[in-house]
């Protein structure tokens, strides 16, 4: 198979990557509550906080980030950098919008930073931080997840990657429509601060 063949193939693999439900099935084994009956109804590392399982949170973002990763490495160890930004589209569509769960699926943060790192690790790093930045100061998980996605596409074009700069932007508009409900809830004041239970 030539290289481009692989192009939808590698878009394939990432969105199956991506649509692994971790949060779900992290929650389920541990015995807690569906998780999309609680808090935003996300199957996200933010609502699993939401149960009161620090560890299953934490296990969440760690595999979350990882299928991203994955989902980048392996498509462009096979067929270069082009593969591998397809892939990571598709992981984040794949999480957005998982098949398994009738496309109802996370915010797709954790996968966003997982992306970047098997793409370019220090717009992850600098995604990370802005994130804690804005956490540390509001306590609003959504808020900080759009302040560092608007930002990280900037970082990237004057990092002088146009192209991951380009993917980054299209990342950023999903994530952005994956918070339209958050966003309202900000701008009424109803938005759920990080740690408060539902």
């Amino acid at each position: 198979m030539g290289l481009e063949a692989f192009l939808p193939v590698a878009f394939v693999i990432g969105y199956l990557l991506g649509s692994i439900p971790f949060g779900l099935i992290l929650t389920r084994l541990g015995g807690t509550q569906d998780l999309r009956s609680i808090g935003s109804g996300s199957i996200g590392a933010t609502n699993v906080l939401r149960t009161g399982r620090k560890g299953l949170a934490a296990a969440t973002l760690l595999f979350d980030a990882l299928k991203g990763t994955a989902a980048v490495v392996i498509a462009g160890y096979i067929a270069g950098p082009n593969a591998a930004m397809l892939a990571g589209l598709g992981a984040f569509l794949g999480h957005l919008f998982p098949v398994w769960l009738k496309f109802k699926g996370g915010k797709g943060v954790a996968v966003y930073i997982g992306i970047l790192l098997g793409l370019i690790w220090p717009a992850a790093v600098v995604f990370c931080l802005l994130w804690l930045a804005t956490a540390a100061t509001t306590r609003y998980s959504s808020l900080s997840a759009l302040v560092a996605a608007f930002i990280t596409p900037m970082f990237l074009w004057w990092f002088g990657q146009p192209a991951l700069s380009a993917l980054s932007v299209v990342l950023t508009l999903l994530l952005f429509y994956a918070h339209r409900e958050n966003i309202k809830r900000l701008q009424s004041g109803k938005e759920s601060r990080i740690g408060e239970k539902a």
